[in-house]
């Protein structure tokens, strides 16, 4: 018998024809088959919302995601958690926990595959655009969130199977060429095809040109650091390649026709500077400062959450908070108006000391240091050490994503300001809305000026920060990336794509930290760090499960299935 793998193929024509999402699906399609959907512009917008509502119902299994990983596994962060919580430090420490480790992960990446490549297969079905332009935007979406899929699975497992019709096959993984070409190709479609128009006029949460130019010159980056090459290939029977001079023309169409921009406080890019906080904050009272908001100028593509999250049987409602915010807060004990106005939380995550050490000497007046990192020793009116068992704690937090708690009209404590700004539940575990940015503009001009090798747009960033101008360096570039953009994803991809990281990673042994309280640094597992990289390439194994189905035609990756890739716990 032929067993079929990647989302579960006995389900592909009900999960393609029902409302997996109920929280965006409204309508009930089962009676719907590829000849008769989508028909009309409200199918087709259907169909779009469908392959968008996989982003954040991946995030429902939130420690099992391309985000989480690359977090807790780069050198700024340990895994945390409690003592039990052996998934969050086994990452850290790039070992494995479980046998289906990414299971829920890898369905959800798969699912939105499938449904993108039903919405390129359907899409002529559709009657009644408004325009071609239209037309092309919708389609334009749908290859930008096809090739975003496949980078995460190709950062997070190498290679994969690379299916490209809805079709159910049994296929092994790809070469990393051959799915880098197809990436690469789906961006310069959405390229192409979608609209020039500045990020203002596009819906909300929806993928534009000019993230499409951004994730292009992201995937260029990474595969030809990683891979050792110069161009990025293009699949189809013309090949081709897309070189660094491309690359550039169109980060420099983004950044000069997108509308995009720098906001004009870092600080005010982060939920504490919300109407109902900033100025009970003692780090931000009385500094005018304003969060800009999710959605603002200097969000380029971002997964989008709401108010509706549940714990009925449903389970992928819980996709509709941002659970990365639950993860990192603090561990019972803490989270209270003690550590107002940080909230209640897992524990995930705790700061390396090293680098808040480092940054502090490399640059002492970066205000994008403390406007990151929570020094809870001296910032917070009261910390508890070991609450709740926590686990490689450092007393370093960071602030980007976070339970940020709140104070309402009446001066009544609050446990996230979502309550009182949209009208969350108040259950601190779901009432969490801030954007995830995958995208950041800071970050494209980041990009453009390591491709350059001009100092330009990265003094633009300094420059916001309050910092002087620097001459181009590689070191300046990577310094300004790691203080830039700390803890929003990308840490662990820059130091794989720059030769960096088993060095890097190396550096966390002997740190000092408290285990349950009590004094302990942070030691080797498995060999250290170096040693597991090394084993892995800095890749993770794919789910078991998965392997299973296909009767060996998937094998696993390397370094895994091992004594030595087993975290035994503390």
């Amino acid at each position: 018998m032929k067993k079929l793998i990647y989302i579960g193929f006995v389900m592909l024509l009900s999960v393609a024809f029902t409302s997996c999402e109920n929280f965006l699906d409204t309508e009930n399609y089962t009676k719907q088959n590829t000849g008769n959907f989508p028909k009309s512009l409200d199918d087709a917008k259907k169909s779009l919302t469908g392959i968008y509502s996989t982003l954040s119902s991946a995030i429902a299994s939130v420690a099992d995601t391309h985000f989480y990983m690359a977090e807790l596994a780069s050198d700024d962060r340990f895994g945390g958690g409690g003592e039990n919580d052996k998934d969050m430090q086994g990452f850290d420490h790039l070992m494995n926990t479980k046998p289906n480790r990414f299971g829920t992960y890898w369905e959800a990446r798969y699912r939105g595959i499938f449904r993108a490549n039903m919405a390129l297969e359907t899409l002529e079905n559709t009657e009644g655009w408004e325009s071609d332009t239209q037309k092309n935007q919708f389609k334009g979406e749908i290859y930008f969130l096809r090739a975003l899929f496949y980078f995460e699975l190709s950062q997070t497992f190498g290679e994969v199977p690379l299916v490209l019709k809805t079709a159910a096959e049994n296929i092994p993984k790809a070469p990393a060429d051959e799915t880098y070409a197809q990436i690469a190709s789906d961006l310069k479609n959405a390229i192409e095809l979608m609209s020039s128009v500045p990020y203002t006029s596009i819906e909300a949460g929806h993928a534009t040109k000019w993230a499409a130019e951004a994730l292009m010159a992201r995937v260029f980056l990474f595969y030809t650091g990683y891979y050792g090459k110069d161009f990025l290939p293009l699949a189809g029977e013309g090949g081709g390649s897309i070189g660094k001079s491309e690359v550039i023309a169109w980060l420099e169409d983004c950044i000069n026709s997108s509308g995009h921009g720098l906001v004009s406080d870092f600080r005010n890019l982060w939920p504490y500077t919300n109407e109902y906080t900033v100025e009970k904050y003692d780090f931000t009272k009385g500094k005018g400062l304003k969060w800009e908001g999710d959605g603002n100028k200097e969000t380029v593509f971002a997964v989008k959450f709401g108010t509706a999250a549940g714990w009925d049987s449903q389970n992928e409602n819980l996709g509709y908070s941002n659970q990365y915010n639950l993860h990192f807060g603090l561990r019972t004990g803490n989270g209270g108006e003690n550590t107002f106005p940080f909230g209640q939380g897992w524990g995930a995550g705790p700061v390396n000391s090293e680098f808040w050490n480092e940054w502090k000497q490399a640059e002492p007046s970066d205000i994008r240091r403390t406007a990151s990192i929570l020094n809870a020793e001296t910032e917070l009116k009261s910390y508890q050490w070991g609450a709740d068992s926590q686990m490689e704690e450092t007393g370093y937090w960071q602030k980007k994503y976070v339970p940020v708690t709140a104070y309402d009209g009446d001066n009544n404590f609050v446990i996230s300001y979502a309550i009182l700004k949209d009208g969350t539940q108040n259950n601190y575990q779901l009432a969490h809305t801030q954007d995830l940015v995958l995208i950041r503009f800071a970050d494209v001009l980041l990009m453009h000026s390591e491709l350059t090798q001009n100092a330009a747009n990265l003094n633009k960033v300094r420059a916001r920060a309050g910092l002087p101008a620097v001459s181009y360096s590689l070191d300046a570039l990577k310094n300004e990336r790691h203080w830039e953009l700390a803890f929003e994803g990308l840490r662990y991809f820059d130091l794989m794509r720059w030769g960096d990281a088993a060095t890097q990673l190396a550096k966390q042994e002997g740190v000092a930290i408290k285990n349950r309280g009590v004094d302990a640094v942070m030691r080797a597992f498995g060999g250290g760090y170096k040693a597991r990289y090394e084993a892995t390439g800095g890749f993770w194994p794919i789910p078991n499960s998965q392997v299973e189905l296909s009767d060996g035609v998937l094998t696993q990756n390397k370094g895994w299935g091992t004594p030595d890739a087993e975290f035994p716990g503390w």
